[in-house]
């Protein structure tokens, strides 16, 4: 792992914002870097370059001319068991590489399980959810069939009702059969008055003739008087004139 350092005051950020020593992609570098050559702290000399200078030795000293395998083979000792020093955190490495990878693929099938549960879940949550207007639905049916219940209870039996009915029919037929002797009465008085009024129209016309008859009659007695009464004055002067 890097180290990273915050610059802050006492172990605290400024304006609520990190500062790091380093940014994302140079730490990545430096993370890189660190285990390529294997160096996990600062201090001390990097194992890489440890090794480099035991192998180093170790060539100078073959090249050397003389009798010094005591030496070559000390070095050699000495380079091999560095380099298992140093193939040791590899190994370790390896391993924890091995158990990464492992561990991704577990959780890659853990991921897809999960989401596969996801959309079992949302398909349960849409099942749901039709359920749930459904039953709405069915709730509103039934509340609708508990009021109408509750206003059919409210009414009267149907045996009192049909009483009811069969009474209102019977006054019914009563006030049709009135009617019906009503209009035949109210027809007959019709034409009784229409008789009546034609007779009294014949009254009438009878009287308005016998009164012109009788206006006739009158005004040919005035005329016959009139003629009678000139006729006889015409005669007295007739014989007063024969008497002169």
């Amino acid at each position: 792992a890097s180290k990273i350092r915050k610059i802050s005051g006492r172990g605290e950020t400024t304006g609520g914002t990190a500062h790091y020593a380093f940014g994302a992609l140079e730490d990545d570098i430096i993370i890189k870097h660190r285990l390529l050559t294997r160096t996990t702290t600062t201090r001390g000399e990097p194992p890489l370059k440890k090794l480099q200078k035991k192998f180093t030795a170790f060539a100078l000293e073959t090249e050397k001319d003389g009798e010094n395998y005591a030496d070559c083979e000390r070095l050699a000792r000495v380079f091999l068991q560095e380099l298992k020093t140093f193939e040791l955190p590899l190994v370790k490495t390896k391993a924890v590489i091995d158990a990464n990878v492992r561990e991704k693929e577990n959780f890659n099938e853990l991921n897809d399980e999960i989401n596969r549960r996801i959309v079992e879940a949302q398909e349960d949550i849409e099942g749901l959810k039709r359920m749930l207007e459904e039953s709405k639905v069915e709730r509103k049916h039934k509340e609708e069939c508990e009021m109408i219940r509750k206003l059919i209870a409210a009414q009267p039996p149907r045996s009192e009702t049909q009483k009811v009915i069969d009474e209102l029919e019977r006054e019914i037929a009563a006030l049709e059969a009135e009617n019906t002797a009503s209009s035949r009465t109210l027809e007959l008085r019709k034409k009784q008055f229409a008789l009546l009024l034609h007779v009294v129209d014949e009254l009438q016309n009878t009287i308005e003739e016998e009164q012109r008859s009788m206006v006739e009659e009158m005004r040919m007695a005035a005329i016959y008087e009139n003629k009678n009464t000139v006729e006889d004055a015409a005669g007295g002067s007739a014989e007063a004139m024969a008497i002169d």
